[in-house]
C-alpha cells in the first residue's frame, strides 16, 4: 500500500512539473496530493471495510467511496479556472488535476500499466500538443489591414484580384470616406490564415497604385 501511494506520488510530480513550469496556480504539489490522495481514498474503498464485509446484514459497496473522487475533484479544478476578459484560462489545468485523480484511483487499485501509461499520455499531451495547438490557434486568429486607396478604386473584385486564391479568407471587408474627399479607408479581416501570408497581402497591396498606406492593426 505505501508503495502505490510513493508512486501515485511520484506519477502527480511528472504531471505536476509540466504546469509548475508554466507558473500555474495547481502545480506541483496540487498534482502530487490530488494524486496520493486520490490512491489513498481507492485503498480505502478496496481494504478499508474488509473486517466488516461478510458479517450478517451489512450490505456495502465500497466502490461507492472511489466514485466520489470523479465528481469531488470538480471543485478544485473550478478554482484553477479564471476569466480574464473574454477568455477563458485554466481549463487544461483543471482537466489535468480531474487525469491526476483518475491515475491515483488506479494506482490504488493496482492497475499500475494503465496509470504509468496514462502518466505518460498526459505528459504528452499537455507539453506535445501544446505548440500545435498554438501554431492552429496562431492561424484561426483575425487579422485585419487599415488602408487608405484612392475614392472608387478599392472593391471586394480589387482585393480577390490582388490576394488572388486568399479571396476566401476574407471575412470582413468595410469602406467609408477618408477626411480627405480623394481617399477611402478600407478595412479588411482576414481568418484562418498564417501570418507569412499575411504580410505578403500587405505587401502585395503596398504595392499596388492606388493604395496610398496599408497598416496591420493588433487583434
Amino acid at each position: 500500500m505505501v508503495t502505490r501511494l510513493a508512486l501515485a506520488a511520484l506519477a502527480g510530480s511528472v504531471i505536476g512539473l509540466e504546469r509548475e513550469r508554466l507558473l500555474w496556480a495547481a502545480g506541483l504539489r496540487t498534482h502530487m496530493l490530488v494524486c496520493v490522495g486520490s490512491c489513498l481514498i481507492m485503498i480505502v474503498s478496496a481494504f478499508g471495510f474488509s473486517d466488516v464485509l461478510g458479517t450478517k446484514n451489512v450490505v456495502l459497496d465500497p466502490s461507492r467511496i472511489a466514485a466520489q473522487v470523479v465528481s469531488g475533484i470538480g471543485f478544485l479544478g473550478a478554482g484553477t479556472i479564471l476569466l480574464r476578459g473574454e477568455v477563458v484560462k485554466g481549463l487544461t489545468t483543471a482537466a489535468s488535476l480531474w487525469g491526476v485523480a483518475a491515475i491515483g484511483l488506479a494506482i490504488g487499485s493496482g492497475l499500475y500499466v494503465p496509470a504509468l501509461a496514462t502518466t505518460a499520455l498526459v505528459v504528452g499531451i499537455l507539453a506535445g500538443i501544446k505548440p500545435f495547438e498554438e501554431r492552429w490557434r496562431e492561424r484561426m486568429r483575425s487579422q485585419t489591414l487599415r488602408m487608405t486607396v484612392r475614392k472608387g478604386t478599392m472593391s471586394i473584385d480589387t482585393l480577390h484580384a490582388v490576394t488572388g486564391e486568399r479571396a476566401s479568407r476574407v471575412r470582413q471587408f468595410t469602406t467609408r470616406p477618408a477626411s480627405d474627399p480623394d481617399l477611402d479607408e478600407v478595412t479588411v479581416t482576414f481568418v484562418r490564415l498564417s501570418r507569412t501570408s499575411f504580410e505578403a497581402i500587405a505587401a502585395k497591396l503596398r504595392e499596388t497604385a492606388d493604395v496610398v498606406s496599408v497598416d496591420t492593426v493588433n487583434s
